[in-house]
């Protein structure tokens, strides 16, 4: 039996899964790694870490499928992180620069009031704003000794994870990357297709860096022979919520998926038409097959499983995650805490990366459950803006969309879509259903499908829809009354966190 080995690099860990034909898990491992804070708002890790799990756990996985024959790898990857490396000799120049962070938003602030950001927007998709790569690249090129000489002579490559991974895995034979990930750097054309050299000649980045830009599913090279025994062709690539859009089988236009992890990632598949957002949402590329772009409005939450984790090991009244709906559940209903938890500040609709968290509604009886509830009910009411937004964004085609689409339900993955509790009170605040699948694993299926699907073992897309599994379907049963009194106190209680 053939199998698929999917590559999924995150945020603190690398995980490596092995897929047999059917699409079953066979075998899979975990490795953390070390996260670096130089600086307040920095947050950086070291390149070696990031390939060195990679290979360690995608040995471990294929020693313990007992050395099941590997047809082709498939690559998902925290997105805009950004890597910059020597040509030569593959060494990085310096630490990888994480999607979280912030040191690049004077830049940014200096390029919005120049009005730059509209150029940005009309050809990317994107804001104007850190989280993307470009304004890492320039911080690099501009804080590294002798780094924009270098590119400059074609010395240096630039490159997401995916690329990083791909250049090791292939022993550098390979610089390359997808669109989803080009999409993503904030230099990506996504209307023409190309890089933007508007935008690379205004950061002053090179084009001589930069990855070639290939569909999802398509040839990413051979890895090393000596890595996992014999070469194995890697051919599919998408990053991480890209992945999980197409795990979680949304092909058709109204789908929609929100991966709850650290943060929380929210897609909307639009079909062929990029819908250019008036509400601070972002247009991007869902993937791309047989050179055709299909697109996205996506809605980024910075604090999602993150408030869980704070509850742990900042507050500490909690042991296990796990713990949070037991006690949410004990939650006095008289108490009605809104919990804001803006800790890096808020993304989409609000995109402030300066407010801070906030609790609102504190009385003498308010204690850990009241606060653990408040906690989880705050990634439901984050949700509902980003769908909000997306409605008003699609106007009347979002709810075409809706009629259309059977499945336009939402779909949800990810470590925190595991509580009950978090997932009904999300379906209660949006007044829709909301689906589990029965696996989880949406992020490296998607990743497994591209590459098993180019290999020929995957069913098409069509197929795939049809084999997608409902674990768990939660329906609403707040009164619309109450969903909506409920909801104008979170939008009063976000108001006062923006104003301070």
């Amino acid at each position: 039996m053939r199998h698929i080995l999917a590559i999924d690099q995150g945020t603190t860990s690398t995980r490596a899964v092995l897929f047999d034909e059917k699409m079953r898990i066979k075998a899979s491992a975990q490795e953390e790694f070390a996260q670096h804070f130089p600086a307040s708002g920095w947050v950086e890790h070291d390149p070696s870490d990031l390939w060195s799990t990679t290979a360690a756990t995608c040995r471990a996985a294929i020693e313990r499928a007992g050395g099941a024959e590997i047809a082709a790898i498939g690559i998902t990857n925290q997105r805009e992180t950004t890597l910059v490396w020597e040509r030569a000799s593959g060494r990085p120049i310096h630490n990888a620069i994480v999607w979280q962070d912030r040191r690049t938003a004077d830049l940014c602030r200096r390029l919005k009031a120049e009005g730059f950001e509209e150029t940005v927007t009309d050809r990317t998709g994107l804001l104007l704003d850190p989280y993307f790569s470009a304004t890492k690249i320039a911080w690099i090129l501009e804080h590294v000794d002798g780094a924009r000489a270098r590119a400059e002579a074609g010395e240096l490559l630039f490159g997401t994870v995916d690329s990083w991974l791909v250049w090791n895995l292939t022993g550098g034979a390979v610089h390359a990357t997808d669109a989803t990930n080009a999409a993503r750097t904030m230099l990506y054309d996504i209307h023409k297709g190309r890089w933007s050299t508007t935008i690379c000649d205004r950061l002053g980045i090179p084009a001589a860096m930069l990855p070639e830009v290939r569909d999802c599913a398509a040839e990413f090279g051979m890895t090393r022979p000596d890595l996992f025994g014999r070469p194995i062709p890697i051919l599919g690539i998408a990053g991480d919520q890209q992945a999980a859009t197409v795990g979680q089988a949304c092909f058709r236009p109204g789908m929609m998926k929100s991966t709850y992890g650290t943060g929380c990632f929210a897609l909307l598949n639009t079909g062929d038409t990029p819908v250019r957002s008036t509400h601070r949402l972002l247009t991007t590329i869902a993937y791309q097959l047989d050179g055709k772009p299909t697109y996205a409005l996506e809605g980024s939450i910075f604090i999602a499983g993150a408030v869980v984790q704070w509850l742990r090991d900042g507050l500490m009244i909690v042991r296990e995650a796990s713990e949070t709906q037991r006690l949410a559940e004990r939650a006095d209903p008289a108490q009605e805490l809104i919990f804001v938890p803006a800790f890096t500040g808020l993304g989409a609709p609000y995109w402030n990366a300066e407010c801070r968290g906030a609790v609102f509604g504190l009385t003498r009886g308010s204690g850990p459950a009241e606060i653990a509830r408040a906690a989880l009910e705050s990634v439901g009411f984050q949700t509902r803006d980003l769908l909000d937004a997306m409605r008003a964004d699609m106007g009347g085609r979002f709810e075409t969309a809706m009629r259309d689409s059977p499945d336009a339900i939402l779909r949800v993955d990810g470590g925190m879509s595991a509580s009950d509790y978090a997932m009904q009170f999300l379906s209660d605040i949006i007044g829709a259903p909301v689906d589990r699948p029965q696996g989880l694993e949406t992020t490296a299926l998607g990743a497994a499908w591209l590459a098993g699907h180019r290999a020929g073992i995957y069913p098409d897309a069509e197929r795939l829809s049809e084999d997608w599994t409902c674990g768990t379907r939660f329906t609403p049963s707040l009164p619309t009354a109450l969903r909506e009194t409920r909801h104008a106190a979170w939008r009063r209680a976000v108001e006062a966190t923006l104003s301070v």
